[in-house]
């Protein structure tokens, strides 16, 4: 990616471009320059912006397997609600804000990735096992990346193009300079968010699940005994995840999904009905001519695509090769004291006092070790499991980093996987079998080193916008610790809140045991099998995932990213089709208007949009599941006015589903048109 050139309204000229010899940045806040940075105010919305969209973005994770990007939502709410004040020049604060926000993405990341993985296996961690394994990951992300900063920020300045820290510092400059628009269409839309998925998921008004079976008659029920369904599921969380995917990879995903359901389970259907026992290790007694599309996507197809996206995870880490190996340069010459030293202590370019962050480290890894010990009553064990993850979080972090701060994406999920396969074989060997202790501390490391991989690849961009705007980086580093604090809790409460009212698996019709359609958890699944299979001894099925993995080295060749037609694959085609349709509804909304200068803008509202959209159905996701708790009486059942009624399975439903949706796009294009119109008076462009 090339850096940008792009002139901001208040960056200084310099900003994006290398410096020639014996010329200095000067950020937008000079080092001199006195205003207000760490206040009650920014603390504060720091903390309630890590609390909403941790719960968003765990809802999206588990639900997709994505999880979205809270940075640029986070800027913006906090130069909207900035406008409130009286007093100016809240720039700083705004920093701080994001920083401690920013937790919130990270930690779920970290999460998401690897937590369910034991309850799919049917562990059943305690919330402080998943709050102490997440802080702790986070802590040593940041420590990690802090004798890094002045290379990366500093050293490297205009050679690296950082683009997620490049759009999240020009929303805050552009915020100096401009009115609260942004804010406000972000709230309309999570209004929306939340109104249009307490009906459709929760109170049950219309079905939200469209069947072709249902939906096309006879032609429907005929496709489908040939084990051929369309479905889509029509709410504002998939829909708003495509609208901020785009239309090319919401289309690969979905290319991957057609060809899984499509194509993949009625061929397995049409070659296999003859069959009298199953095609690969036995994982059921069924014969394939007793089984639904559902039960032959999940046996069969579902686990090409966990191939698929596991190849392509390795794939992502050999395209990165020389990054890796530069980056880990980097990281020894850090250990050893050769980087920059810490001659130059203006504001602006002052770390932590290294004492402190030492002890910080020193602290997170016995810590950690205390973890291992209580979970698996072995010393050995525990010895082994602090080690790898001290290592691998120090051989990775520059690795996140400066993938982040090139390509703006984070390998996590593969670096995730290497770490699972290496403490697998490593616990192995110290004599630690495949019980419930032994998965238990493998994916506990797993969870630890890839929340600390996604934390110092994002914070990276962190630090980087607190160089271009001046802000002090050893408030960034103080107060990333709380937001990291509160994230890990927030997200140990969301993980267990839907594992106990939804579960990761569910029992269907014939008795055996699937993912839950409702609470996917696609890289979770991908580390349950991983684990279970080095550690457990059952036969994996080997045919099924090399096939996945073939097919991701023939996208790559092709020049298809084959990660993104992986969870197409992986993923049930209602949730893919859905955001197919954000997708392509962005592609024509982003289009529409009379000027090139209009259609711009209103493909910039794209991001406030679906993010709003996101952030409300998350947050009733969040609380509807609170609701639905038996613990608690599960109050919510007491509002559903039609999932157990003839008329939530009837054509009329999903007749009235299909036109709903349909508003909701039309309701997306009227908050596109009205954000555009509004920005553009607000920049002097229009009356």
């Amino acid at each position: 990616m090339e850096t940008p050139k792009r002139k901001s309204k208040v960056l200084p000229e310099n900003a994006f471009t290398k410096l020639p010899p014996g010329e200095v940045y000067r950020p937008v806040v000079p080092p001199d320059r006195s205003i207000e940075e760490v206040t009650w105010r920014s603390v504060i919305m720091g903390v309630l912006m890590v609390v909403v969209f941790t719960f968003a973005a765990a809802y999206i994770g588990l639900k997709t397997g994505n999880v979205i990007e809270a940075s640029i939502p986070i800027v913006i709410l906090a130069v909207f609600f900035g406008k409130f004040y009286r007093r100016k020049n809240m720039i700083l604060e705004n920093v701080i804000v994001q920083s401690i926000g920013q937790a919130s993405g990270v930690v779920v990341a970290g999460a998401v990735f690897t937590i369910p993985a034991l309850y799919i296996n049917d562990l059943q961690p305690s919330f402080w096992q998943i709050f102490i394994s997440c802080f702790l990951g986070g802590c040593l992300g940041v420590v990690m990346l802090i004798p890094l900063r002045r290379y990366f920020c500093r050293d490297l300045h205009g050679e690296l193009p950082f683009p997620e820290a490049t759009a999240i510092t020009e929303v805050l400059t552009t915020g100096e300079t401009t009115g609260g628009s942004a804010g406000k269409i972000l709230l309309y839309a999570f209004g929306i968010g939340f109104l249009y998925d307490l009906l459709v998921e929760f109170i049950h008004v219309w079905s939200g699940h469209l069947n072709s079976k249902v939906l096309f008659g006879r032609v429907g029920s005929f496709l489908s005994d040939l084990r051929m369904e369309w479905k889509l599921n029509a709410t504002a969380v998939y829909f708003g995840l495509g609208y901020i995917i785009g239309i090319r990879y919401s289309a690969i995903i979905a290319a991957g999904s057609v060809l899984s359901f499509l194509i993949l389970v009625p061929l397995v259907y049409y070659f296999g009905q003859s069959a009298l026992s199953p095609l690969t290790p036995p994982m059921t007694d069924m014969l394939i001519q007793d089984m639904s599309a559902k039960n032959i996507f999940t046996l069969y197809v579902q686990k090409i695509g966990i191939g698929c996206i596991a190849m392509a995870g390795f794939i992502g880490i050999i395209k990165m090769g020389k990054i890796i190996l530069s980056s880990l340069s980097l990281a020894f010459k850090s250990l050893t004291g050769k980087t920059e030293g810490l001659d130059d202590l203006e504001r602006t370019d002052t770390d932590m006092e290294p004492k402190n962050a030492l002890f910080i480290q020193i602290a997170a890894v016995l810590a950690m070790f205390v973890l291992f010990f209580f979970i698996s009553g072995s010393l050995k064990v525990a010895i082994v499991g602090t080690l790898i993850t001290f290592v691998l979080v120090f051989l990775f972090t520059p690795v996140a980093a400066r993938a982040i701060a090139i390509v703006g994406v984070n390998p996590v999920s593969g670096m995730t996987l290497i770490t699972l396969i290496i403490a697998c074989l490593a616990l192995v060997a110290v004599g630690l079998s495949g019980d419930a202790h032994g998965q238990t501390v493998a994916l506990i490391m797993g969870c630890a080193v890839c929340t600390a991989l996604a934390t110092s690849g994002a914070f990276v961009s962190d630090l980087k916008t607190g160089y271009w705007i001046g802000a002090s980086p050893f408030q960034q580093q103080r107060w990333k610790f709380l937001g990291i604090l509160v994230a890990s809790l927030c997200v140990g409460g969301v993980i267990w809140v839907m594992a106990n009212s939804f579960g990761f698996t569910i029992i269907d019709e014939t008795g055996m045991r699937i993912p839950n359609p409702d609470l996917q958890a696609p890289q979770g699944n991908l580390m349950a099998a991983v684990v279970s299979g080095l550690m457990g001894g059952e036969e994996p099925p080997l045919l099924l995932y090399s096939l996945g993995g073939i097919i991701a080295i023939l996208l790559e060749m092709a020049s298809v990213p084959a990660l993104a037609f992986g969870l197409g694959m992986y993923l049930p085609i209602e949730i893919t089709m859905s955001i197919f349709a954000g997708g392509t509804a962005g592609y024509f909304i982003s289009r529409s208007g009379k000027t090139e200068e209009i259609r711009k803008v209103r493909k910039e509202q794209g991001t406030l949009i679906a993010s709003g959209l996101m952030a409300g159905a998350a947050i009733i996701g969040t609380i509807g599941a609170i609701l639905m708790l038996p613990a608690i009486g599960a109050p919510m059942d007491f509002i559903d006015l039609g999932k157990d009624t003839a008329w939530y399975e009837s054509f009329g439903s999903q007749l009235l589903s299909v036109t709903m949706f349909f508003l909701l796009i039309l309701i997306c294009y009227g908050l596109a048109r009205k954000g555009a119109d509004m920005e553009l008076k607000e920049s002097g462009h229009r009356d």
